[in-house]
């Protein structure tokens, strides 16, 4: 696979991740359990949205077909957004919610740290601009994350089964393609098989802080890569693509 399709394909995951995730977030304006955290969630979904953006406008120069961000964003069909599994699963209740950001806030801030060194330096410019925002990110889950498990009876339960229940798709935010293997010779992203023991490790450590468990390991939805979604991932595209669907072309 050529450099400049590998990087492409490597920028629109990124971009995915942020944007999907993003958007699953934004859902909760209004809906927080305090006015404080109501306000900080969405103060998070806006920063995944600022991340995408870079990362869009990025992946359109690089693909030189004349493509913006927007176009990326909204215009393409469900088996071309490669983002992680984890960031399309529904919200849940506030303990699922926080299961899933942690999850993937502790993968995403070890992956930017990485990708500060990218020899790309346009790559390394975004990350080093994100990470500040992401290093906030993965200290407010963490925070909530001890404050559930470590918490009354009924939120350690919750929390705990939320874990039990998200961690079948962590698996899949380690998956290497072709791609990877040429970001990796290229020096523009890291190895995600190194990251993945680091990750382990800093979840556990967490979880054993909020007196939850690890859950135990088995079988591991994948696919994403490939354009393989859950059954949620169409719900969110009639949503997410709604006014650009209907009114094509049109500008805030």
């Amino acid at each position: 696979m050529e450099k400049k399709q590998a990087l492409f394909n490597y920028l629109l995951r990124l971009a995915d991740n942020s944007a999907i995730l993003g958007h699953k977030l934004s859902e909760w304006c209004g809906h927080g359990p305090e006015l404080e955290e109501d306000i900080a969630i969405i103060n998070t979904a806006l920063d995944l949205l600022g991340h995408s953006r870079s990362l869009y406008t990025y992946a359109g120069e690089v693909e030189g077909k004349g493509k913006t961000e927007d176009d990326l964003a909204f215009l393409r069909i469900e088996r071309e957004y490669k983002n992680a599994l984890i960031t399309e699963l529904p919200n849940g209740h506030y303990g699922d919610t926080i299961a899933r950001q942690y999850l993937f806030d502790q993968f995403n801030y070890l992956l930017f740290i990485e990708l500060e060194k990218s020899s790309d330096e346009t790559v390394a410019a975004i990350a080093a601009k994100a990470i500040k925002e992401i290093r906030y990110h993965l200290r407010r889950s963490i925070e909530w994350t001890l404050r559930l498990g470590d918490g009354t009876e009924e939120s350690h339960a919750k929390i705990q089964e939320a874990f039990d229940d998200v961690w079948a798709y962590t698996g899949d935010l380690f998956v290497q393609d072709d791609s990877d293997l040429v970001i990796i010779a290229e020096g523009i992203g890291p190895d995600l098989k190194a990251i993945q023991p680091i990750w382990r490790e800093k979840v556990k450590a967490t979880l054993a802080e909020a007196t939850l468990l690890i859950p135990e390991d088995g079988w591991m939805h994948s696919g994403s890569k490939q354009g393989r979604h859950t059954e949620h991932m169409g719900h969110i595209l009639s949503e997410l693509q709604y006014m650009q669907r209907t009114y094509p072309g049109c500008e805030w």
